[in-house]
């Protein structure tokens, strides 16, 4: 499996892990989803982290776009408020994930042309 999918994976179960954790307050049986969504969420990351993604960049991506997706999922679902501002503040949250990745590539291919490729 892909390095690409296997961050996706490790966001959608972390978002999960989240969103059951809201529902669980009413529903104690979704306590398994939590702790089932953690930890597989804890294991795709390192599968990303062991197939070369920095930390930084997979750390950031997971983290950010967990945050964006749970709370509009959260608005959607639980009728969880969601503002302009808030939007503002997921518009640069995923702007600065953008970012972070496009300097990421940056510096890979600086490493690669000053190095031959060789790490």
């Amino acid at each position: 499996m892909r390095t690409w999918p296997l961050l996706v994976a490790a966001i959608a179960s972390e978002v999960t892990a989240s969103l059951a954790l809201k529902a669980a307050l009413d529903r104690p049986t979704l306590y398994v989803v939590v702790a089932v969504g953690y930890l597989s969420s804890f294991v795709l990351l390192a599968a990303v982290l062991r197939r070369g993604m920095g930390l930084g960049v997979a750390y950031g991506i997971w983290g950010a776009l967990g945050v964006a997706s749970t709370a509009l999922l959260s608005a959607l679902i639980f009728g969880e408020p969601l503002t302009a501002v808030m939007m503002v503040g997921l518009g640069l949250i995923i702007a600065g994930v953008v970012l972070v990745e496009g300097g990421s590539q940056a510096a890979l291919r600086r490493r690669t042309a000053v190095d031959g490729g060789v790490s």
